[in-house]
């Protein structure tokens, strides 16, 4: 299992320092971060845990962990960009994590837009970015992971990547992060194609706003939107913030 060491151990080997915060059981995370976040701590600030009874995905969706079986962290970024890139950073630990995931464990870990980790059909993880703006731009986003070394109980499709080392996980995911975060933002795009198991398929999307959009995924833009490409339309359906689901299995 991680703890305070380990944590401050993997933020070093990613050439980053910063305040660590873990707890052996807490309810979120991500809602330790914001805390953090919101009294000013410092960019790459990392809060783990062991266990979370109150995890979060995104719309208020329970996220349940197997105790001492997941790797569940959260870290404050500062990023001094444009609002409208801020979908990016979610973009941007997907990748992280998909290919720190792959290496330790030998499996091909993707991403489903826009916060999913799959090996196959299973889920394996999850991301949630929460933002906080101030005036002209970003104040802060906390981006919490979950990635399942052991599957939940009692959680329909869930999967895991099997025991692997937790810290080897979070610094090679750190390392990543830290790359892309600080370099071209178009490269984040890039990075996430390249893992993605969702461009290519057929699926369907439903809107914050209860609209729908049934197609094939052809791209994801500069922002991190999703390009949709209906029957019969004119231009790719843009969909900057929603839930997908994948209707069948991608085009070859």
């Amino acid at each position: 299992m991680l703890n305070e060491d380990a944590l401050a151990r993997a933020l070093a080997a990613a050439g980053l320092s910063a305040p660590v915060r873990w707890d052996d059981v807490t309810a979120s995370t991500n809602a330790t971060a914001l805390a953090l976040a919101a009294d000013g701590c410092p960019t790459w600030t990392l809060v783990g845990a062991g266990h979370q009874t109150a995890g979060r995905g995104r719309h208020d969706r329970r996220w349940v962990d197997r105790p001492g079986a997941a790797l569940m962290c959260s870290v404050v970024l500062r990023p001094s960009w444009e609002p409208e890139w801020v979908g990016l950073v979610s973009l941007a630990a997907g990748a992280a994590i998909a290919e720190a995931a792959s290496e330790a464990s030998g499996l091909d870990v993707r991403c489903k837009w826009p916060n999913d980790l799959l090996v196959g059909a299973d889920k394996v993880g999850g991301i949630l970015g929460e933002a906080a703006s101030q005036a002209g731009g970003i104040d802060h986003v906390v981006v919490g992971f979950g990635v399942n070394l052991e599957v939940p109980d009692d959680v329909p499709g869930a999967g895991a990547i099997g025991v692997v080392d937790a810290e080897m996980l979070l610094a090679g995911s750190l390392r990543r992060l830290r790359a892309l975060m600080e370099g071209d933002p178009a490269a984040i795009v890039e990075r996430w194609r390249a893992v993605s198991a969702t461009l290519g398929r057929r699926v369907q999307a439903t809107t914050v706003s209860g609209g729908v959009a049934r197609g094939i995924a052809v791209a994801v833009d500069e922002t991190g939107a999703l390009l949709i490409e209906t029957p019969g339309g004119k231009a790719p359906v843009r969909v900057a913030f929603g839930e997908i689901e994948h209707l069948e299995t991608p085009h070859t």
